[in-house]
This record gives structure tokens, sequence and C-alpha cells, in this order.
């Protein structure tokens, strides 16, 4: 059991350490440790040879520059076994010219699919939920999303998820309902009382500042 199972009882959560690993791929070993000092997007699929997972993997491949511009590797897993991934991968390169530029965890005895929480305990067999785990260059989970199996997930937002998150720690804001690169952020609000009464451009109170990203501080020598 893993020390995030024994704090809560249960799969990893916001701001938990993500559970470590070590496991094959289609790339050779990886373990989540040789991730550290970078973001990660470690991402399940239910099987290899589905429609679904297949659009996904293609779309994931084709954004790969956009992950690495924002110094986040991609990682893929299902309980499939390396052959399978294999012989998978090789099928879209044949079918759709596209060659997968990310690894696969191939995971049968489902040791890191259950650490991560990705098998539903009511499901009706192995397959796994469409689970995306953010985590962040110290190796904490900082954003979970979930999807069925027929639904295919938006890699778009994926990106501009990691974006927002990036943005705001390096400049301690928020970021507003679909917020993208270059558009205003959520300011910290002024507490003072002065704050609280004057007039704010736009009509915004207090406590919803909204404005460009603020410069970035100063490094002290």
């Amino acid at each position: 059991m893993s020390e995030t199972d024994q704090r809560h009882g249960g799969p990893p959560l916001l701001h938990d350490p993500a559970p470590e690993f070590h496991a094959r791929t289609t790339m050779g070993d990886r373990s989540l440790s040789d991730y550290r000092g970078r973001w990660l997007l470690l991402f399940s699929h239910p099987a290899d040879f589905t429609p679904v997972c297949t659009s996904e993997f293609i779309a994931f491949t084709k954004a790969s520059d956009r992950f690495e511009q924002l110094g986040c590797s991609l990682l893929a897993l299902s309980v499939d076994s390396l052959f399978s991934h294999f012989a998978w991968i090789r099928s879209i390169h044949q079918q759709f010219g596209v060659k997968v530029s990310f690894p696969i965890i191939e995971d049968p005895s489902m040791a890191v699919a259950q650490a991560y929480g990705m098998i539903a305990p009511h499901a009706p067999d192995a397959s796994l939920v469409r689970a995306a785990f953010v985590i962040d260059h110290a190796g904490i989970i900082r954003a979970i999303s979930w999807y069925p199996m027929t639904t295919g997930r938006n890699v778009e937002e994926l990106l501009r998820l990691l974006a927002a998150l990036q943005t705001a720690d390096a400049y301690q804001v928020s970021t507003p309902e679909g917020w993208r690169p270059g558009d205003d952020v959520i300011l910290p609000p002024s507490l003072t009382v002065e704050a609280a009464y004057s007039e704010h451009e736009h009509g915004a109170d207090w406590y919803f500042r909204t404005g460009p990203l603020p410069k970035p501080r100063a490094k002290a020598r």
C-alpha cells in the first residue's frame, strides 16, 4: 500500500505525491522519478485497438511538440501487454501515417492502475477509465480528469489546463473560465479596507480584479 493510500484510504487526490512506479514501456523502462524536474501527463486508455483510444493517440502525438514546449512529458498506460502496444502503434502508423511519440506502459498486473485508482471498483471488467493525472516537477498531482470508455478527451483542453497551472504557479494568480495564454488573469485581491470601498475599472469589485500578467518578481541577488 502506498503512502497516499495509508493517509486517506483511497486513490491519490489533488496535492498528493504521485505514487512511485517502475514499469516496462514501448520506449524502455520508466519510473516516476525519471520525470522529476519536469511536468508529466500520465494518462490511461481502456484498451489497445479501440477507435476512441486511437483518435486520442493520434491527437496526443500531433500535439507532443506543444507539450514539450511547456516542459511536459507524455506517458500512456493500459493493462495490455507490451506486444499488444507494439502491434497497435504499428497499426496506427500504417493506417494514419502517425508514429506515436511517447512511451506506453504495459500494466498486465494492474499494479500501476490500482495505485492510481484507474480501475473503477464496480467496473464490469479490467478496462481502465480514461484517467489523466497532471503531475508537476516536484512529483505532486496538480489535476485529475476522468472520462468514460465511450468519450474521448480533448487534447486542447489538457494543454490549456497545463498552461493555466504553470501560469498560476509562476505569477501567483488565478485563471478565469475559458482562460487561454495571453488572456487577462484574476489578480490577488487587495486585502485592505480602502480597497473594499474603492471604485475599480469595469465595475469590478475588490475581490474580482482582472488584468494582464504582473511582471515577474526580481530574483534576490
